[in-house]
């Protein structure tokens, strides 16, 4: 659908800022939830949902074992299969996504639900 990554980034970046997030994990989020819509586009044929929790669902207090606090994003869609990550050359148009996932998030990671799947991922957040 022509406009939903779009749609999907304007969605991160106003709840975000809403929240009051910093807006370096606003960025991020915004990058790392472009990847991933852009994946579901490129092989769903259905819905995808972006989901944003805060506070983390830990516990009362979005806090990790450290006390380091983070937000959870999902990006879900209808394709069961969980993403394949590549090893993308230099000449590559694609293949990043995940990598950029991988490396920018605290941690991250897929779940099967009823009807597709859900790749998440956390952020850590300063203060």
């Amino acid at each position: 659908m022509p406009g939903s990554v779009r749609s999907a980034r304007h969605a991160v970046r106003d709840a975000l800022h809403y929240w009051g997030f910093d807006a370096a994990v606003g960025d991020v989020a915004v990058l790392l939830v472009s990847e991933l819509v852009t994946n579901s586009l490129r092989y769903a044929s259905g819905p995808i949902g972006v989901r944003l929790v805060w506070p983390h669902p830990d516990g009362d207090e979005p806090a990790g074992a450290a006390g380091e606090r983070h937000l959870l994003v999902e990006v879900s869609d209808p394709v069961p299969d969980p993403p394949t990550e590549r090893n993308a050359g230099p000449e590559d148009e694609g293949g990043r996504g995940l990598q950029l996932v991988a490396c920018s998030a605290r941690r991250w990671g897929t779940r099967r639900g009823k009807t597709g799947k859900t790749v998440w991922f956390e952020l850590p957040l300063s203060g």
